[in-house]
């Protein structure tokens, strides 16, 4: 998440919140960001979107007066301006007044009213990126959901480049050939064919045409009211996605915008009808294996040969809703700071048991440094009215020896002479 579904539904949500909007002054970019600066500068000007794949243009056009004694300010912008968003893992687009800025707004459009709006690009972890004066990056391939023809001729004509020997979950998430195609659309494509994920993409691809052979097959125009899938019996539907992986490509983003903002809504946050939409992302009871390229892939029954070895599966994890990128309600700020707040009381409680451990061994050492104390003094004191005793018979024990020798050898002497 992002992919192309919710980049195509954030070009909507600029289009319906911009439409007649006059923005004015200078693109103006947060002191965090790393990006380019975006030098547009003009009085009065227009937004509009469109998006192709993972990518959304942003088209800053200036207003042309029919005036001809107004001239153009110093500084400002005469021709118009593409700017290229790349979103990242987080990024989409909000309008909101300029005291109700989000805290990630990374840059900003402000609008000519009173009080001031701001067109923000919201962006918590910074994953995203924009390129002033861009144009679609020349890697990627034909959108799948508005260039569906051209993206069907480039996966066929190329199914010799050595791309497709990978496994073909792998291969879906090359955007040179699948721009548009994420880590959960490509779950539910290969879920909804029965394609084990870890087989080869060329042996899954090889035998599809380049022409989509079913007959409600038509193309389908980058417009609000041309997303819906075109109408077709329910057999025709059936053969439709029968083992075309390419024409599922296709249908399966685009029933993710007709969701609609139940899908995607930076407004309200809620994707209870997406996850519902969900049958094998992250669903109980599906596995999960992470590829050669370290992503997870959920999906049914076999890998496949291709399958890493030793690959171990993540931890299952029950899916969470994300409040927290899109919320900024006062309930979710009273949540946010009881949060805070039970934080800071166990710190406290944390940091008040160490400091009575702490007191608690410092007194424990005084008593023991007390106590040795006492015993050196005892040791030392006691015996210095015995230790004198003791000394004084060593020395008559040492004299007295010496004295019976003396007397021993008298008596020896007078024996002898007697």
């Amino acid at each position: 998440m992002p992919e192309g579904p919710e980049l195509h539904l954030a070009s909507l949500y600029v289009n319906k919140m911009c439409k007649g909007v006059v923005f004015t002054g200078p693109v103006r970019k947060s002191e965090v960001s790393k990006n380019p600066d975006v030098p547009f500068t003009s009085e009065a000007y227009f937004i509009t979107a469109v998006s192709r794949g993972k990518e959304v243009k942003l088209t800053l056009t200036p207003i042309k007066t029919d005036e001809p004694k107004v001239r153009v300010k110093a500084g400002q912008t005469e021709k118009p301006m593409d700017v290229v968003f790349r979103f990242g893992m987080s990024g989409y687009f909000r309008l909101t007044k300029e005291d109700e800025l989000p805290k990630h707004a990374h840059l900003r459009f402000y609008t000519k009213e009173t009080p001031c709006k701001v067109l923000s690009f919201v962006d918590a972890r910074r994953f995203g990126s924009w390129e002033p004066n861009g144009t679609w990056q020349p890697a990627r391939g034909p959108c799948i959901m508005f260039e569906y023809k051209s993206f069907r001729e480039n996966v066929v004509s190329h199914l010799s480049d050595s791309a497709f020997d990978r496994p073909i979950c792998e291969v879906l998430l090359n955007q040179k050939y699948f721009n548009g195609i994420g880590n959960y659309l490509r779950a539910e494509i290969l879920f909804r064919l029965k394609i084990p994920p870890f087989v080869s993409a060329r042996t899954v691809l090889k035998g599809l045409e380049s022409e989509d052979p079913s007959e409600c097959a038509k193309p389908v125009k980058n417009e609000i009211a041309d997303t819906k899938m075109p109408v077709c019996s329910k057999k025709e539907k059936v053969k439709a996605e029968v083992g075309d992986l390419l024409r599922l490509c296709h249908t399966v983003p685009l029933e993710v915008v007709n969701l609609g903002g139940k899908g995607y809504d930076p407004e309200k946050s809620d994707y209870s009808v997406f996850e519902a939409w969900l049958q094998c992302y992250y669903v109980d009871g599906m596995k999960s294996m992470r590829d050669h390229n370290g992503r997870t892939i959920w999906f049914e029954g076999d890998p496949g040969a291709l399958a890493p070895k030793n690959s171990k599966s993540p931890k299952a994890k029950k899916r969470a809703k994300k409040e927290d990128d899109h919320d900024y309600t006062e309930k979710k700020k009273l949540v946010r700071n009881a949060s805070k707040d039970s934080t800071k009381r166990a710190v406290k409680q944390e940091a008040s048991a160490k400091t009575r451990k702490k007191q608690k061994d410092v007194h424990g050492k005084r008593a023991r440094s007390k106590k040795r104390h006492t015993d050196k003094s005892q040791e030392v004191n006691t015996p210095s009215h015995l230790e004198k005793g003791t000394t004084a018979r060593r020395r008559r024990s040492s004299v007295e020896p010496a004295g019976g020798s003396q007397r021993r050898s008298s008596r020896l002497t007078r024996q002898n002479n007697q």
